[in-house]
């Protein structure tokens, strides 16, 4: 008998949200830089864990030092960008992990591959709606004044498009609501799509 060979199979994703007690979910936030995406995504990563959820938050900064570090902002380079994150979101959500992504990812196409990768049973599109001038006024680290001279190329909103989502599962306006009543909303929306049923 050769142990290293075996017909089991692995754990799967129904097993492990029934020990975690959740249904796995991507929760896909899309916007301006600036329109408060990452701000969001954390306030509501800490909501979902005080209420015992295992969430896992993934934003632009974090996977351009790691996974992403060989990439810059070409249109192919955040086509494979976005590919890779929904990638790595779909092996989290497998897990029975509920993943929020915080990424720009400006066009149509763009989010529909990452949909497809995922899944769209299980691809929730949140846009996080705000101005031009409302990201610009918030903008501390002055990309947008710089994009603005030329000395950033390809910028999404000054330089480079962002389609808006034609029909996205939910919509927070950013530039007329708080953080609390943003987050607030969000989680009266995603909580039912979390909570195993009894």
């Amino acid at each position: 008998m050769n142990l290293y060979f075996s017909d089991q199979k692995p754990v799967g994703r129904p097993e492990k949200e029934q020990r975690l007690n959740q249904k796995a979910k991507v929760i896909w936030m899309t916007g301006l830089s600036g329109s408060g995406k990452t701000t969001i995504g954390l306030a509501l990563e800490k909501e979902l864990y005080k209420r015992g959820f295992l969430v896992m938050l993934l934003d632009g900064d974090l996977v351009r030092i790691g996974i992403n570090n060989n990439l810059r902002f070409s249109v192919e380079d955040r086509m494979e960008n976005i590919r890779r994150i929904a990638e790595v979101s779909k092996l989290f959500m497998n897990c029975g992990i509920v993943t929020i992504d915080c990424f720009i990812s400006p066009t149509n196409k763009i989010r529909a591959m990452a949909k497809s990768i995922i899944g769209e049973e299980d691809f929730l599109e949140v846009f996080i709606s705000a101005s031009l001038e409302v990201c610009e006024n918030r903008d501390i680290k002055g990309l947008y004044a710089k994009a603005r001279t030329g000395e950033i190329l390809e910028f999404t909103g000054i330089s480079s498009p962002f389609d808006v989502p034609a029909d996205p599962d939910l919509v927070l306006k950013t530039d007329e609501m708080t953080v609390e009543e943003t987050v607030q909303k969000a989680l009266d929306f995603i909580l039912p799509k979390i909570t195993l049923q009894e």
